[in-house]
């Protein structure tokens, strides 16, 4: 299995990778951040999991905190570090109530992206707190929002907003980098609309036995169907991370360590 440590100067290299125009890099690099550390521009989505060895990331009473350990969330948050912006869906700003920020990895802050369809989530979420990063909300309803929240209005396609038009909105605002957190229903329109270029599923040692899973896609009736991707294994120590590549390595630039 592959390593995943990352040295300080390789950390400090593939951050001025991605947000500093023309930091010179080599070639070859870390197989891991290296097809994320792109210069800003560059068209990528990823999506990450964190989840128990049975494909939990909650109990049935919704307990969903310290599933991934502490390489784990290193591992999160080098990758919010690594991109212009992190989407979340409704129900995980409800559940949830994350930060998005960069407390655990060296990186600035990214963007905040609230898909949000139909107005209903309160403005006291943590996400919406002014640090000095983005917050957008994305949105089918006219709901005013907080100051210096930008809110982002775009029509339904059924009972959602299609992704390719999310994309094509934050992309207007030189967001092209997204890191797509969750929830399982969000990271799944996405992946349905084969938008996803590489997902991380970090696995952590221990099972729940029930509870709701990462990623809900349309059922198939014969495993020839299913999507099977690239995936490379990555031991950070305390969690193991899968990356999935949906994307031919060649379109990336690497880091070189």
């Amino acid at each position: 299995m592959n390593r995943g440590a990352v040295r300080p100067e390789v950390w400090d290299r593939l951050v001025a990778r991605a947000h500093l125009p023309g930091a010179a890099m080599a070639a070859a690099g870390h197989e891991l951040y290296g097809p994320i550390a792109q210069p800003p521009g560059t068209a990528l989505v990823i999506g990450q999991v964190g989840q128990s060895l049975d494909g939990r990331i909650a109990t049935l009473a919704g307990d969903a905190q310290n599933i991934s350990g502490r390489d784990g969330l290193v591992h999160l948050h080098r990758l919010r570090a690594l991109v212009d912006a992190v989407i979340v869906g409704a129900k995980t700003a409800v559940h949830d109530n994350p930060q998005l920020n960069v407390r655990h990895a060296k990186g600035p802050n990214p963007a905040r992206v609230l898909i949000d369809p139909r107005g209903r989530i309160p403005d006291d979420r943590r996400l919406f707190h002014d640090d000095g990063a983005r917050r957008i909300v994305i949105q089918a309803v006219d709901r005013p929002r907080p100051e210096g929240v930008e809110v982002i209005r775009l029509g339904l396609d059924g009972d959602i907003i299609a992704p390719h038009r999310i994309v094509a909105a934050l992309a207007a605002l030189g967001l092209t980098r997204l890191l797509v957190e969750g929830g399982a229903t969000t990271l799944g329109h996405f992946c349905s609309a084969n938008l996803i270029d590489r997902l991380h599923i970090a696995v952590a040692p221990l099972i729940i036995g029930a509870g709701p899973t990462g990623l809900a896609l349309p059922p198939v009736d014969a495993l020839d169907d299913c999507v099977r991707p690239t995936v490379t294994a990555y031991d950070l120590g305390s969690d193991v991370v899968f990356d999935c590549v949906f994307r031919p390595r060649e379109r990336y630039t690497m880091v070189a360590e």
